[in-house]
């Protein structure tokens, strides 16, 4: 069993932002984390979740991934994401991440614990850590799809 701890992070919302995931299994142990100069809490949160699942060498793998977003494990668990690929996004946000976590969910099998978070939870405490961390560096990365969406001009 892998277990990949995820949590998110933005500061404006939308604002510059960081995921921070931690991989674990057995002995081994492994934390990633990016920042983005402009993004939303909820497509950090994503990220984590799929930075988590691209890590992962082999398909197949039993994964138990620990959250505290609601809006990632509902989506999931009660199937909305499916809803959504039939009726292609329409009226949903973060498509682009969306489609990209399906193309690594559908790899393993795949299931969610939810944490409540910022409660004493050591490796969601962690995550958060890296996640405002990265947010916070003078280098961040250009979440391309999210600023190209969000400023288009207004024709009228």
């Amino acid at each position: 069993m892998i277990e990949i701890y995820t949590d998110g992070a933005s500061s404006g919302n939308p604002g510059p932002g960081g995921y921070g995931t931690i991989l674990r299994s057995g002995k081994h142990y492994k934390e990633l984390s990016e920042g983005y100069r402009k993004t939303t809490n909820n497509r950090m949160e994503l990220l984590a979740v799929i930075v988590g699942l691209e890590a992962i060498k082999n398909s197949g793998e039993e994964v138990m991934i620990f959250s505290d977003s609601k809006y990632i494990i509902d989506a999931v668990e009660k199937k909305w994401v499916f809803g959504w690929i039939k009726t292609g996004f329409k009226g949903k946000k973060n498509k682009d991440l969306w489609l990209r976590f399906l193309s690594v969910y559908n790899l393993h099998k795949v299931r969610f614990t939810w944490v409540k978070g910022h409660n004493g939870h050591l490796e969601n405490e962690r995550c958060d850590e890296l996640a405002v961390k990265a947010s916070q560096q003078k280098s961040l990365l250009i979440d391309t799809v999210f600023e190209t969406e969000n400023n288009k001009p207004d024709l009228f």
